[in-house]
């Protein structure tokens, strides 16, 4: 999932992706994804480990790949949101051609050679990665996923492979990045935009609930992922607004926000049947406030954390590549016997693989694209402006 910047991801420029506290929040929730992705096939709770921990424990470990995609939807507004206030001092006075261009030149290469790569091994046929849905093809796939409306489609068809799956996310992020800058101008005030963005934020749990029979499109519709993407824009504001809490104010924003997360995810087996998709709300809200905490007052970084700290700035090309290692570990696991006993033993190789994947993608792919697209945008828009406004 994720989503898709939440995204999410590596965006080495700006001074909050480098906040630690920030950077393990994300970290925590890819490594949540890939062991949803893992634990699909090869289920903790089967393992071992449960002779040592509380079967509940090790579900939750597993099972939380969704609301980790929906903690990285708050980030990626947070960010985003703060950067451009930073940027250009109010949503207000976005410059629409940046902002498109940035996104742009941090989303698309990623995108456009991930969707090259699945459609080659469909082509080839290779297991795990051929769409075999009789209603799916591989050319509405390629369109779904360039169009972001891949999580539409698989609400109409069905679910495609693991590889395309993880899209819908993005799908979801960008449409809401599409118009998230037209909303601004449009409405050019924040006392009408900031009543929008807590409407939207509050409507989660209620789209969830207006979604129930259509399982896969009430997990990828757009509006309950825009709701999440929206609460962590009005963190942005709120963390713009409010620069210095008080070190009590601070300490009981972080206090929310864990007790929140730690709830929403270890407890939901107790707080689904009285909260029902509140629940979804409780996540999003505690992820706001903890990256308000973080903004207001970084955390020291913790000794030991520094590999999942790493884990949050390549969240975006790890969270894209995974399951290009997942996989191939799960077809090694099978072809060994498939003992599930020590199933547990294939995690650390598969967390050590899609951290490696995802570092040479970022160095060898996203990462010189996106200064690559960037210098060329950036000169584009100034050679623009000299001929429409030239000197003197």
């Amino acid at each position: 999932m994720p989503p898709a910047e939440s995204t999410r991801t590596g965006i080495h420029p700006d001074a909050s992706a480098r906040n630690p506290g920030i950077d393990l929040l994300r970290g925590l929730a890819i490594v949540l994804v890939v062991f949803n992705h893992l634990g699909l096939r090869i289920p903790l709770k089967q393992t071992a480990l449960a002779e040592v921990l509380p079967a509940w424990l090790l579900s939750r470990l597993n099972y939380n790949g969704y609301e980790a995609v929906f903690v990285f939807f708050v980030v990626s507004g947070f960010l985003i949101a703060g950067n451009a206030l930073r940027r250009w001092g109010s949503l207000e006075r976005i410059d629409m051609r940046a902002f498109y261009a940035r996104r742009f030149a941090r989303i698309v290469p990623c995108l456009l050679v991930l969707v090259a790569v699945l459609s080659v091994l469909h082509l080839a046929g290779v297991r795990d990665y051929t769409i075999v849905h009789a209603n799916q093809s591989l050319p509405r796939a390629i369109l779904a996923a360039l169009g972001l409306h891949l999580n539409w489609y698989e609400g109409q068809t069905g679910y495609l492979p693991g590889s395309w799956d993880v899209l819908w996310s993005l799908s979801i992020e960008e449409v809401f990045y599409i118009g998230f800058p037209l909303v601004c101008l449009l409405t050019r005030r924040r006392w009408i935009l900031l009543p929008a963005l807590v409407l939207l934020a509050l409507s989660l749990p209620f789209t969830r609930a207006m979604l129930d029979g259509n399982e896969i499109w009430q997990e990828k519709a757009y509006l309950p992922g825009m709701a999440a993407i929206a609460t962590g824009v009005i963190g942005a504001l709120l963390a713009a607004r409010w620069p210095t809490p008080s070190a009590g104010q601070v300490r009981a924003l972080y206090a929310f926000g864990v007790v929140g997360l730690l709830a929403s995810t270890l407890g939901g087996r107790w707080l689904w049947p009285l909260l029902h998709d509140g629940v979804m709300l409780l996540l999003t809200v505690s992820a706001m406030s903890l990256l308000v905490a973080c903004q207001a007052h970084p955390p020291r970084p913790w000794r030991g954390f520094g590999w999942l700290r790493s884990w949050g700035r390549l969240s975006y090309e790890i969270y894209l590549s995974h399951m290009f290692v997942v996989f191939p570990l799960v077809w090694l696991y099978r072809a060994s016997g498939g003992d599930v006993t020590f199933g547990f033993l294939w995690y650390p190789p598969a967390l050590l693989l899609c951290w490696g994947l995802g570092a040479l993608v970022a160095r060898g792919l996203s990462q010189p694209c996106e200064r690559w697209l960037r210098r060329r945008l950036s000169r584009s828009s100034a050679v623009e402006a000299t001929a429409i406004c030239p000197a003197g």
